[in-house]
């Protein structure tokens, strides 16, 4: 099979971005990451775009937008892994040699809908009251039972991405805040409070995907980023798993690493979803990057900032960077690319030759969830 490299990216701000539709947020990170691949239009082969609420061929329209009008557009919905879903098929369209230069991108306008995102006709679990702030906030009172987590702990995970963000221009939040802050913040579902839980907003991410001979024939960066393993699960069925261990996040780990020939320890660095704050210590310890129940322990002593051993969400994450739900995990690649190439400025990390994106994401009744993507990376 072909290996996949990262050609180029683009991206917009996340933001909430009321006077322009979530296609035009598309055309914009598309024709960035093309420019930044240096890459003719006429070189691209087909289009993967993720998005949720993006409507009837949303892709395609992104496609005419860029000049890309006739190429194979396949659109994607995939929850919260969307974007990260795309970038998967788009690769394996390339080690496939069905295609040499693929475009993958999502692009989402969030900020436009009123109050918490609505669980879906069909969830009752969802329209009995377990939505994702209440489940979220049960974990972490579970964690908080079976390891001794404190609420001071919980907050740290949004001090440091919000600190990371304060450095990322693409953030939606850019400001730094304390653990005070985080205590002093309304609350949302106990423990959880308002900086605990990512915000709505908008925005989109591409990424030019192509082949080795591509890459070595339009290598415009000192780093390539190749694709070296990945994985797509959704979630078990209920009893299968544990509310403290996530067994999708574990099971996508695992593949990807596999494929990859890399273990976790491998990692320098992984941007994870962390829609609330549990949610990045219970994805960090399913990837396999510490054992269970450690990791609020290690954010103590530093392990997971950008100059520590492992930093995690270096970009800043949901918590600062935001959600826009299709854009999400293709906007964690751009952030190991960038990595890679040594020009995240203040949030550079000490070693970038390893790094894995996890995304999670959708509620289906009776499973563990929707579904889970994880995408390992190296430099070339």
């Amino acid at each position: 099979m072909n290996d996949v490299y990262i050609l180029g990216i683009g991206m917009t701000r996340f933001a909430r971005h009321k006077d322009t539709t979530a296609v035009d947020l598309g055309v914009s990170a598309v024709a960035d990451a093309l420019g930044d691949a240096g890459i003719d239009v006429r070189d691209v082969d087909a289009m993967y775009a993720g998005h949720v609420y993006g409507g009837m061929v949303a892709g395609q329209s992104v496609a005419a937008g860029c000049g890309l009008a006739g190429i194979p557009v396949v659109n994607v919905e995939n929850a919260c892994a969307s974007g990260t879903t795309a970038i998967i098929e788009a690769a394996y369209g390339i080690r496939s040699e069905r295609y040499r230069c693929v475009v993958a991108c999502g692009f989402e306008k969030v900020s436009d809908r009123a109050g918490m995102l609505a669980p879906a006709d069909d969830d009752f679990e969802g329209q009995l009251g377990l939505v994702f702030p209440a489940w979220h906030a049960m974990r972490a009172r579970m964690y908080m039972n079976e390891y001794g987590l404190t609420r001071e702990q919980l907050a740290l995970v949004a001090v440091k991405n919000h600190h990371n963000g304060a450095r990322n221009s693409k953030a939606q939040y850019r400001n730094e805040i304390t653990v005070e802050d985080v205590a002093n913040s309304r609350e949302i579902a106990s423990p959880l409070r308002l900086f605990d839980c990512c915000p709505k907003g908008d925005g989109a991410a591409a990424v030019i995907l192509g082949s080795k001979e591509l890459a070595d024939h339009a290598a415009r960066h000192s780093r390539t980023v190749r694709i070296r393993g990945m994985g797509l699960f959704s979630g078990a069925a209920d009893g299968k798993y544990s509310a403290l261990f996530e067994d999708v996040t574990a099971r996508a780990a695992q593949t990807a690493f596999d494929e990859a020939d890399l273990l976790p320890e491998d990692t320098n660095f992984a941007e994870v979803h962390d829609c609330f704050t549990i949610a990045e210590g219970l994805r960090v310890e399913g990837l396999g990057l510490c054992p269970p129940g450690t990791y609020f322990q290690q954010l103590e002593e530093g392990r997971w900032t950008t100059d520590g051993r492992t930093p995690i969400n270096p970009s800043g994450g949901l918590l600062a960077k935001g959600h826009p739900l299709g854009a999400t995990g293709v906007a964690q690649l751009c952030e190991i690319t960038t990595q890679f190439r040594g020009e995240a400025g203040d949030r550079q990390v000490k070693k970038a030759d390893v790094a894995v994106a996890h995304t999670r994401g959708g509620s289906v009744p009776g499973t563990e969830g929707g579904s889970c993507a994880v995408v390992v990376c190296m430099a070339d």
